[in-house]
């Protein structure tokens, strides 16, 4: 019988979806046991997860080969029988035929009013015989003895397993123990041991996959899935028993459409169907009331929670429900994610939460967002368990939004928009009340970037307020929503009209010239006048002694120096703000621009290594202010990481960017910016790689907003370039020619870095031989080195252009002396490529084959397959070849090789047991960035857990996990 065989007659054949691999480790048991040659096989799992079904396919397989099959499942009770599950399993009764079995049985019956833990003399005796007449069965023929739910079986039962555990190599006898985790008993712990033995076949079962749940799917209504029961499914985690149920229940109560695809009738169905919701909690049957009442209360504060907001909301210390929450935890009902709780399946947790009435879900909602706020947890815990309360007009509610409306801009700005709507639009009360929400209001739609709404609202406040700091709060934030929204030209006049006013406070008068400056530059380039305006602003901040306004003065000085390429006034000034601010414990985006500002400064004067220190600071910072997922930062990083050669983790950090649903902004100062860099690099790599199709996805996303302001063009280089290249790989080099060429183009007030694409341009405008436009590529880069106040990135590029227009080897070296000094990879690389190729026009074919070499290693160690190939080509059109020497293997795609630096690191963090917030701290990464390397790690080595990650890297690295 083959495995196909097999699989379409045991029982429950659903169940066995997406488990061949585990099908085939018990088929090579059997098999093995065929031919007299036993063992052990241990199956673990959770409940649901289908460990009955595979036990059941083991013994119909031993069944069908002729071996002898006993099966016995143990039962959850508190004082389970002596030997209860061997005597079920082994047939063994007072009137069995055979005389073995018969003796057994009445030596158990006579002495049963005696046997009891403390009887051990008799115990043992029992259990001796059980493992005699197992000795005496398997001389009879191969045998098969299969014990599901060994964990709540008696201490007897577990003496007789792991006796035969012992033996079971030198008997024709294969042992198929079903284990569910999480008992503590010493017995059952004493057994688990087994499983670690080197000749046991361990077979763990995790959640399904996402296609063997689409599989399982099909399976169950016989026709493919939709995609709307796909994303419901998904609650279930992977769970073919909970994937079972919730599809007969779906059937049952008429909630499925099936034709050529079975889909949800209602796709945003966000409950649990009733009747799957009373199969959930009938599955909770065999656990104690108390811990369900406690569990129906959690599933209150979510799928994830923390043990402190527990206690908070009933009001009672975490020793008092601790017995009930370690239950939960050893019935598979709570997992640990970190320092909180999480529940295994939010199918069940649903199912709980559903289960208590609507009415009292809303009290109990505003009761825990009350709990949650005087246990100073996060304000977004409290604003979410307000929103689903649906109070309107709550007098605390008010109270609390007024207050942390302006945190709440800052970590979710859609959450607290819509709260505020809900309070503006239904009726705010007094005027005082109205004005504070309303102001509350603006700022947050400022920050979810609902510009349009934002402004309308403030020009809605503006006639209800009088007092002048309100009043110039109100006005800059009109002006943010304006230049944020695309009307520059009307977000300046506003300014200046204001300005122009009498009764405007110093410190407001301070930040609107400040924020003036910034429009003047981003919105039309006017660099002289945004120079003056923010040194104005600076004389009156210091007048008001207000430190925003001096910062943020400041930040407009160090983007206006950055345009003049005068990098150490840029980065005086970006150190200038971040010093001002130091002392504040808000302003968190004002900060956080200035340090990127720094990132930005470091770069443009190679100092490469304090640049990545630069940005541990601001992630360390971000962190403290409880903002690591800032999408700004992933975006800063991933651009450094991109010039240092670090591309799987760059992308890495834009794939974090693309999971947050905000809009990434530098929340007013340069809108739109990391939206545009993010596919931008993202489109780059993947052309580098050959990856065509998704570099054009990202270019299609990366166009597909309209250029209006200066700082909407110095954002667009990366995708110029990856437009650039995409041409190229084409063949028309005119055409990617052609989209460089508008990097030249360079607008008054624009900060685009051209002088780090300009090489190509150069190359490319020789290989057409286009001399005017190599020359004009030449002079703009001379033009920037010339305005760097100390030579750097714009100098070693001019180098660069110089080499390659002359055919100078010379100068093209004194660029790769700077690129291999600084440590930058990328642009180092390229330029080894030219100087290959300027060495070979001069019939130097051993240096260019030298320099060919390193530039190829160099790229392969990023992965620029299409790289190698474009500088192989060039060497061989002018005679050189690279040969056998220096020849990279192909990077390895899966397994343990195929790991990054970084996810080496994550995969060895994770196997010392660190969370995933511990470990974004230790190695300066978002927590989103941290969990896209751990989704990468898990897809690269086939596995399924976190638990599976420390397996994989005890073995791969044993030594790597001795300081933890």
């Amino acid at each position: 019988m083959d495995l196909r065989t097999m699989l379409t007659s045991a029982d429950s054949p659903g169940f066995l979806i997406g488990r061949g691999p585990e099908l085939a480790e018990l088929w090579d048991a059997v098999h093995r046991l065929r031919l007299g040659t036993g063992g052990v096989v241990w199956i673990e799992g959770e409940p649901g997860i289908g460990k009955s079904s595979l036990v059941a396919a083991a013994a119909h397989v031993g069944r069908e080969l002729g071996c002898q099959v006993s099966e016995g499942v143990a039962d959850q009770l508190a004082h389970p029988p002596l030997l209860g599950v061997l005597l079920d399993c082994l047939e063994i009764r007072p009137r069995s035929t055979d005389p073995h079995r018969a003796r057994i049985a009445e030596f158990l019956t006579d002495r049963r009013s005696v046997l009891d833990l403390a009887d051990a003399g008799h115990a043992a005796a029992a259990v001796e015989m059980v493992v005699a007449l197992v000795d005496e069965l398997c001389t009879a023929g191969p045998m098969m003895l299969l014990v599901d739910d060994v964990q709540w079986a008696d201490d007897a039962s577990i003496d007789v397993c792991r006796r035969l555990a012992s033996v079971a190599a030198y008997l024709p006898l294969l042992l198929v123990l079903c284990y569910r985790p999480g008992t503590h008993r010493s017995t059952v712990r004493r057994l688990r041991a087994v499983a670690l033995r080197r000749d046991v076949v361990r077979v763990p079962l995790g959640p399904l996959a996402p296609e063997s749940v689409r599989d399982l799917l099909a399976t169950l209504v016989g026709v493919p899935p939709g995609g709307g029961l796909v994303r419901l499914a998904a609650q279930a985690v992977g769970n073919p028993l909970f994937l079972r149920e919730l599809v007969e229940s779906l059937v049952r109560e008429d909630l499925l459409d099936i034709g050529a695809q079975a889909e949800v009738r209602d796709s945003d169905v966000g409950v649990v169907p009733r009747s799957l919701a009373a199969a959930l909690e009938g599955r909770l049957s065999s656990v104690p009331a108390g811990t369900v009442e406690l569990m129906r209360t959690a599933a209150l504060l979510g799928g994830e929670f923390a043990v402190t907001e527990l206690a908070a909301l009933l009001g009672r210390p975490a020793i008092d429900f601790s017995a009930d929450l370690q239950e939960a935890v050893t019935a598979g009902i709570l997992v640990e994610a970190g320092p909180r709780m999480r529940f295994r399946h939010p199918l069940l947790r649903q199912a709980l939460y559903d289960g208590v009435p609507a009415a009292l879900r809303a009290a109990l909602h505003l009761d825990v967002a009350r709990a949650l706020e005087s246990a100073s947890v996060e304000p977004q815990r409290v604003a979410q368990h307000l929103l689903a309360s649906g109070v309107v007009g709550d007098r605390w509610a008010r109270r609390w939004l007024a207050e942390a409306g302006p945190v709440l801009a800052g970590w979710a700005p859609h959450l607290a928009a819509e709260l505020l709507r809900r309070e503006v639009d239904h009726d705010p009360g007094a005027e005082d009340v109205r004005v504070g929400l309303c102001t509350n209001l603006a700022r947050v739609l400022i920050a979810g970037g609902e510009h349009e709404e934002a402004a309308q609202r403030v020009r809605q406040t503006l006639g209800l307020v009088v007092d002048p700091d309100d009043r110039g709060q109100l006005h800059w934030m009109l002006a943010r929503a304006l230049f944020s929204g695309g009307h520059n030209t009307a977000a300046v006049a506003h300014l200046h009209r204001v300005l122009a006013g009498a009764d405007l406070p110093d410190a407001w008068r301070a930040r609107l010239l400040a924020s003036l400056a910034m429009f003047q530059r981003a919105g039309s380039g006017d660099l002289a006048a945004a120079d003056a305006t923010a040194r104005d602003a600076l004389r009156t901040a210091a007048v008001a002694g207000d430190a925003f306004a001096t910062a943020y003065a400041l930040t407009g000085l160090w983007a206006s120096h950055s345009v003049r390429r005068q990098h150490r006034l840029a980065l005086h000034s970006a150190e200038g703000a971040i010093e001002a601010l130091s002392f504040l414990p808000d302003h968190v985006d004002l900060r956080a621009f200035a340090l990127h500002g720094r990132i930005f400064s470091l770069q443009n004067l190679s100092r490469w290594t304090d640049a990545e220190a630069a940005l541990r600071e601001a992630r360390d910072f971000l962190r403290t202010a409880n903002r690591m997922d800032d999408t700004t930062a992933g975006v800063t990083a991933a651009v450094l990481l991109f010039w240092l050669g670090r591309w799987d983790d760059a992308l890495a950090e834009l794939d974090a960017v693309a999971q947050d649903t905000s809009t990434s902004t530098y929340r007013g100062l340069r809108e739109g910016g990391p939206g545009r860099l993010r596919h931008g690099v993202s489109a780059l790599i993947a052309g580098h790689r050959g990856e065509r199709a998704r570099a054009a996805a990202h270019l299609r996303a990366g166009f597909d907003r309209p250029v209006v302001t200066v700082a909407d063009r110095e954002n667009l280089d990366f995708l110029l370039v990856a437009r650039s290249l995409a041409a190229e790989q084409d063949g028309d080099l005119r055409m990617a020619l052609d989209h460089l060429g508008t990097l030249l183009d360079r607008r008054p007030g624009e900060m685009t870095l051209t002088h780090q694409w300009l090489p190509r341009f150069v190359r490319l405008a020789l290989a057409v031989d286009d001399r005017s436009a190599a020359e004009a590529g030449v002079r703009a880069c001379l033009a920037e080195a010339a305005a760097e106040q100390v030579p750097a990135r714009a100098a070693a590029s001019a180098d660069r252009c110089r080499g390659l227009r002359s055919g100078d080897p010379a100068t093209i070296r004194s660029a790769v002396a700077h690129y291999r000094a600084s440590g930058v990879p990328v642009e180092l690389a390229g330029t080894l490529e030219d100087l290959a190729v300027v060495l070979a026009e001069r019939g130097d074919t051993a240096q260019a084959r030298v320099s060919l070499h390193e530039a190829s290693d160099l790229y392969g160690g990023f992965g620029a397959t299409w790289d190698i190939r474009r500088a192989e080509a060039r060497l061989r059109s002018r005679g050189v070849r690279r040969g056998v020497r220096g020849t990279r293997a192909n990077r390895a795609r899966h397994g343990w090789a195929a790991l990054t630096p970084t996810e080496r690191k994550v995969a060895m963090l994770v196997a010392a047991g660190r969370s995933t917030s511990d470990i974004a701290q230790s190695l300066f990464l978002t927590r989103r960035t941290t969990q896209t390397h751990i989704s990468r790690i898990l897809a690269k080595l086939g596995l399924r857990s976190r638990v599976e990650i420390a397996g994989a890297a005890l073995r791969e690295a044993p030594d790597g996990l001795v300081d933890r």
